[in-house]
């Protein structure tokens, strides 16, 4: 009797959480009312073996500032940002463009405009320089895609598109090639989304091939920006050169990157 008694109460529990398990809806979460933390979570395989080769996203979580220096022929560039915060500055011989987590600013040296835009500009370089640890981000989504052939070469193709409300253009969408005997980040497919706010099917091309060590990092010296024709990269366009790099687990601070009196803050 008590064998049929127990019998009963386990099926009537396995029926109650079935019952329960099966009634259950996966609401959709709205980034953008989320205050997002760049958190450990589960990747694919071949995300985790990028960031492995490239110095590993545990070790890169502990580094909090990242410097460096971009020359061109109007001057040096010098770009700080916070890793955690996402704070940044950029130091150009007649402007300095910064972040402080809510706005962006722009301070100008002397009566030179500054041509560009800085709300599209603030970050972007840092992004592309940060690969492929930006790719670990909170609320990224990875879908495998054809290889890129190039050269006598197929590199197989991650893409990374994002949740809404995540970043400036959650609907910008990136396709990261790597090489598979090595596991290096080899190119970067990207599309422009800012300026329009709807997803773009034109790709432009960045091809990643000069790494440096730094802090036990493997970074990039160069970046080459490739011409292209039916979204595929042919020939080499123009190379953007780094140096001075600085990666360290020290916070320069929140005001380091706090407006200046004479700024303008930038809608």
């Amino acid at each position: 009797m008590k064998s049929t008694s127990l019998l009963l109460i386990v099926l009537l529990v396995f029926t109650s959480c079935k019952d329960n398990k099966t009634s259950e809806t996966i609401e959709s979460i709205d980034y953008s009312e989320e205050n997002l933390d760049i958190t450990t979570s589960t990747y694919p395989e071949n995300i985790t073996t990028i960031l492995n080769t490239h110095g590993g996203i545990d070790a890169w979580r502990k580094m909090k500032t990242l410097k460096f220096t971009m020359p061109k022929e109007t001057g040096d560039e010098i770009t700080t940002t916070d890793l955690h915060n996402r704070f940044s500055i950029i130091e150009m011989p007649k402007h300095t463009i910064g972040f402080d987590g809510e706005i962006v600013w722009l301070q100008n040296k002397d009566k030179t405009a500054y041509e560009g835009n800085p709300r599209f500009y603030y970050n972007l370089m840092f992004y592309f320089y940060a690969m492929p640890f930006v790719l670990a981000d909170d609320g990224i989504i990875y879908e495998d895609v054809n290889p890129l052939r190039f050269e006598g070469k197929a590199y197989p193709g991650i893409k990374v598109s994002y949740e809404g409300g995540v970043g400036e253009s959650p609907e910008d969408e990136y396709i990261v090639y790597y090489d598979s005997a090595t596991g290096e980040m080899a190119w970067l497919g990207y599309t422009v989304t800012y300026f329009t706010k709807e997803k773009s099917k034109e790709w432009s091309f960045i091809k990643y091939s000069d790494w440096q060590k730094v802090n036990g990092f493997k970074l990039p010296k160069r970046l080459t920006w490739y011409n292209v024709e039916n979204n595929l990269p042919t020939t080499k366009r123009n190379d953007r050169n780094f140096t001075n790099i600085l990666l360290t687990d020290s916070s320069k601070g929140a005001s380091s990157f706090a407006i200046p009196k004479n700024a303008e803050v930038i809608e």
